[in-house]
């Protein structure tokens, strides 16, 4: 409750609580494809940062810390997502909800695979579907977030594809292209829009000045408390 509920009587406090209520009621039922959807995306993104995160220690544990610090930037990026989708569903009166999936590790190389045709399904199929089915409700805010988490997406694909051609068919050999000097990723905190170099100027998906991007650490030995899973409140 908030603080200034205390300083008033206990029949206007009751007033407020009771209109608040109502008012994310009558949004939800104006919204309800976009809660849905919302809701998805949450969930899909959550699931993409654990998985990504656990792509990252399985790749240092191989012995590729450029390739984990890649997992590592797409994890902060989805994490934002995440974040943004979290926010619009509570203004709408509504509980983000996800749960934790464990994913199979396989190798570095077949995980760099399985995540440039995971992105492919976003990129191509999901998120078009869900911009054209969701248009019509005119939830400005959702169509704006989701529209920054696809051109996310797309960037994604492109990092993801860069190192995996490198690398090529003799990864055991070739990646060694990859690992000579360390990475640089940033992120931007506003969109998640994700770069392999320092912005120069305004974010290009959501237009929010350069000062909003971090980059995100390359040290193999970062804390926990510097990984975006805080975000989720992970142990």
């Amino acid at each position: 409750m908030p603080v200034f509920l205390s300083k008033v009587s206990p029949t206007l406090a009751v007033l407020w609580l009771t209109l608040t209520c109502a008012t994310a009621l009558a949004a939800a039922g104006d919204y309800p494809l976009t809660i849905q959807a919302l809701q998805d995306r949450y969930a899909d993104e959550v699931q993409a940062h654990q998985k990504y995160g656990a792509y990252a220690r399985h790749a240092l544990d191989e012995g590729y810390p450029n390739i984990a610090h890649l997992f590592r930037a797409l994890a902060t990026s989805e994490a934002m997502h995440a974040r943004n989708f979290a926010t619009l569903l509570e203004a709408l009166g509504q509980t983000p909800q996800a749960a934790k999936i464990d994913y199979p590790i396989t190798t570095t190389r077949e995980h760099l695979q399985q995540a440039t045709e995971i992105e492919a399904e976003e990129i191509d199929t999901q998120y078009p579907a869900i911009l054209e089915r969701i248009r019509a409700e005119g939830h400005q805010a959702a169509i704006e977030s989701i529209t920054w988490a696809w051109e996310a997406e797309k960037q994604h694909r492109e990092l993801i594809i860069k190192i995996r051609d490198a690398t090529s068919f003799f990864f055991g050999l070739l990646v060694n292209r990859i690992e000579g000097d360390p990475s640089h990723y940033h992120v931007c905190q506003v969109c998640g829009s994700t770069l392999d170099e320092p912005p120069t100027g305004q974010c290009p998906i959501c237009g929010h000045p350069p000062d909003r991007y971090h980059e995100v650490p390359w040290e193999p030995g970062a804390s926990r408390e510097e990984e975006p899973s805080s975000i989720f409140g992970e142990d």
